[in-house]
C-alpha cells in the first residue's frame, strides 16, 4: 500500500537520512565535510563541492518548508552561507566547481550544471527563511546563465572562472566530448521552475517555455522513444544512449514546470511525451522482476547495475503518473517494488551511514564509489521522500496538475 510506503519514507527521513547530514556539519572550517568513503573513513581534508552544498542546501530548505520543522533551517543557512560565501566567486560571479577543505578555490571551473543547481536551492532557501537577499543571489544566477551560458542553441556546458571556453569533462561521459548536455538543460529547468515558483518573474516564465521548446525539438527522440543525451554544439545528438533515470525524472520534472506555468498550450504539446517517456521506462528498464530500475542502455547494450538517485526518480516518476490516471496500478506496484528494493539493497544498515551509491548486478555494493561526494548527496532520497508526502497528504505548498494527460 502507499500509505505504508510514504509512511516508511518518512521515518527514513526524518530518522535516518537528515540526520546523517546533520553530523556532516564542519563547524570549523564552514559548510560540510566533502567526502565520506565506502569504509566509513571520514576525509576531512576532501574538498567540497559547488553541487554537494546545493543540493545539501536544497534537502534541508525544502525539508523543513514541507515537514514544518524549523528546526531544520539553521542547517540549511549553514549550507547557504557556504555555498555564497568561499564557493561564490565575487569576482567574477558563479559558483566554484569545488574548493579546498578551508575554503579555498580548488577547481575553479564554472559549469552550467552547478550554477542551476545551486539557483535550485538558493530559490527553496529564500522560501524557506524569508531571506531577500537569497532571492537577489538567486537573480544573480539567473543572470549569469542567461548572459554567459546559453546561447540560440540552448545552455552551454562548461567554462573557465572568467568563462572563457573550457572541455566538458564534468559531463562528458561514454568515452565523448559533449558540448551540450540534456542533462544541464534539464536541471536549469528544474531551477527556473523553482525561481519562477518563489518570484512570479514573467521573464522565468519565458525561459522555461523555451527550454520546453528544446526538449520537444531536439532532445526527444520519438523514434527511439527516449531523450538523447549528448549533443554538439547545434543540438545535433552524438552517441546512442538512452539514460533511464533521466527520462523518468524528465517527466515528473516537466509535469511540476507546467502545473507551475499554468500553461494549456504547453500542457498539451508535452503530454503525449511524457506519456511516452514514462511508459517506455516501464517497459524496458525495469529489471526481470521489475524491482529496480538499470542505469542506462549505449547503443543497445543494458548497463544493469542501479543507482540511488536513478530509483528515486523512478518512484517519483511512476507515482506521478499513477496519481494522474489511477487505472494504471501497473505503476503504483512499481513504486511499492522499487522501495522494497531501496529498503533491501541501498539503504545502509552500517551504523553512522546513509545510502549505498551503486550495486552491481548481484546487489552487491560498489565499494569504490562512496557515500558522500562531490555528486553522492541527500537531493535524490530527500527529495523522493517529501514528493512522496506532499503527493499523499495533499500539502498546501503543492497541489497535483488539473489537466488529464492520459
Amino acid at each position: 500500500m502507499i500509505e505504508d510506503v510514504v509512511k516508511e519514507v518518512e521515518e527514513e527521513l526524518t530518522g535516518h537520512i537528515l540526520p546523517f547530514w546533520e553530523r556532516l556539519i564542519d563547524r570549523e572550517n564552514g559548510g560540510f565535510y566533502g567526502r565520506m568513503d565506502y569504509d566509513g573513513t571520514l576525509r576531512k581534508d576532501a574538498v567540497k563541492g559547488g553541487i554537494l552544498h546545493a543540493r545539501i542546501l536544497w534537502a534541508f530548505s525544502n525539508a523543513c518548508t514541507v515537514l514544518k520543522d524549523d528546526s531544520l533551517l539553521p542547517y540549511a543557512k549553514h549550507a547557504y552561507e557556504f555555498l555564497t560565501g568561499p564557493l561564490w566567486d565575487d569576482q567574477y560571479g558563479g559558483v566554484f566547481w569545488t574548493v579546498t577543505a578551508d575554503g579555498k578555490p580548488a577547481e575553479d571551473l564554472k559549469h552550467g550544471y552547478c550554477q542551476a543547481m545551486s539557483l535550485y536551492a538558493i530559490s527553496s532557501y529564500y522560501e524557506a527563511s524569508g531571506d531577500e537577499k537569497a532571492l537577489m543571489r538567486a537573480m544573480e544566477l539567473y543572470d549569469l546563465l542567461e548572459q554567459e551560458m546559453h546561447d540560440e542553441y540552448g545552455y552551454k556546458e562548461s567554462f573557465t572562472r572568467d568563462f572563457r571556453w573550457a572541455e566538458n569533462e564534468k559531463l562528458s561521459e561514454n568515452g565523448i566530448e559533449a558540448s551540450k548536455t540534456m542533462n544541464t538543460n534539464l536541471h536549469v529547468f528544474e531551477a527556473y521552475t523553482e525561481l519562477y515558483r518563489v518570484s512570479g518573474y514573467p521573464q522565468v516564465a519565458d525561459k522555461m517555455r523555451e527550454i520546453l521548446d528544446i526538449f520537444v525539438e531536439k532532445i526527444y527522440n520519438p523514434e527511439k522513444h527516449r531523450l538523447d543525451v549528448f549533443f554538439d554544439e547545434h543540438f545535433n545528438s552524438i552517441i546512442d544512449l538512452h539514460s533511464y533515470g533521466h527520462d523518468i525524472e524528465f517527466t515528473w520534472l516537466a509535469d511540476r514546470g507546467l502545473e507551475v506555468l499554468d500553461d494549456i498550450q504547453y500542457s498539451s504539446q508535452l503530454a503525449p511525451i511524457i506519456k511516452d517517456l514514462t511508459q517506455t521506462i516501464y517497459k524496458v528498464a525495469l529489471d526481470p522482476v521489475g524491482t529496480s530500475v538499470y542505469m542506462e542502455a549505449e547503443n543497445g547494450m543494458v548497463r544493469k547495475t542501479r543507482n540511488w538517485w536513478t530509483q528515486c526518480e523512478a518512484i517519483v516518476g511512476f507515482y506521478n503518473a499513477f496519481q494522474k490516471d489511477e487505472s494504471m496500478v501497473e505503476y503504483e506496484k512499481a513504486v511499492e517494488d522499487i522501495w522494497g528494493f531501496i529498503k533491501e539493497n541501498l539503504i545502509d544498515g552500517r551504523q553512522g551511514f546513509e545510502w549505498i551509491q551503486e550495486v552491481d548486478v548481484t546487489n552487491m555494493p560498489v565499494t569504490s564509489l562512496p557515500i558522500v561526494g562531490v555528486w553522492k548527496c541527500p537531493y535524490h532520497n530527500t527529495r523522493m521522500c517529501l514528493e512522496l508526502i506532499k503527493r499523499t497528504k495533499k500539502s498546501k505548498s503543492f497541489e497535483l496538475p488539473k489537466l488529464d494527460f492520459f
